[in-house]
C-alpha cells in the first residue's frame, strides 16, 4: 500500500467511524449527551465538538498547502474556530450534519492528493499563533490519528452510557 493509498483508506475510516459513533451516540438523550462524563472534553457532545472542530482547524491549514486544494475551497465559508473546547454545535442534530459534510468533504479532498504533495512541508499558526513548519504527510497521519484517539474516548464514555458502537476495527475495511 503506497501513501495516498494508506491516507484514503484512513478518510473512508474515518467516515465510517463517524457515522457508527453518531448512529449509537443518537440512542441518547440531549441531556445524556451533555452530561459530564469526566472526560477531556467533559461529555460525550463535547467530545464529537472537539473532533469536529479540531477537524476543521486541520482543513482550513490543508487548504493553504502550496498545492492549492480546490476541494477544500467550501472552507473558507467556515470560521476558524477560537477554542477546541467550544461547544460550537449545542444538538447532536446540527453536529450530525456538520460532520456528514466535513467527511464528505475529506474523501473528496483525499482523492485530489498526489504523491509529490505529500513530501512537501505546510507552514501554518497553531492555536497560539506560534508559526509551523512541518512535513505535510505526518500532519496526515497526525489529522487521522487525532481522530481516532477522540473517538476512541466517545467508544468508551458511549459504552459507559449503556451505547455499543458496535466494530470499532480498521480491520472491517481492510480487504
Amino acid at each position: 500500500m503506497n501513501r495516498i493509498e494508506h491516507i484514503t483508506l484512513m478518510a473512508s475510516y474515518n467516515q465510517w467511524m463517524n457515522q457508527k459513533v453518531y448512529d449509537a451516540a443518537s440512542h441518547l438523550t440531549d441531556a445524556q449527551l451533555l452530561e459530564d462524563r469526566r472526560a477531556f472534553f467533559d461529555s460525550i457532545l463535547g467530545t464529537l465538538n472537539h473532533l469536529a472542530l479540531g477537524d476543521t482547524v486541520w482543513l482550513k491549514r490543508f487548504a493553504q498547502h502550496p498545492a492549492g486544494y480546490l476541494a477544500l475551497v467550501p472552507l473558507e465559508a467556515v470560521a476558524m474556530p477560537a477554542d477546541l473546547r467550544q461547544l460550537a454545535f449545542a444538538d447532536l442534530r446540527a453536529l450530525a450534519a456538520y460532520r456528514i459534510w466535513l467527511d464528505r468533504l475529506i474523501i473528496d479532498w483525499v482523492n485530489t492528493l498526489q504523491a509529490p504533495e505529500l513530501d512537501q512541508r505546510l507552514q501554518y499558526h497553531n492555536m497560539r499563533g506560534v508559526a509551523a513548519n512541518k512535513d505535510f504527510f505526518s500532519l496526515l497521519l497526525h489529522f487521522f490519528n487525532h481522530q481516532t484517539h477522540h473517538r476512541g474516548q466517545v467508544t468508551t464514555l458511549l459504552s459507559q452510557a449503556g451505547v455499543d458502537v458496535g466494530d470499532t476495527d480498521l480491520l472491517a475495511l481492510i480487504d
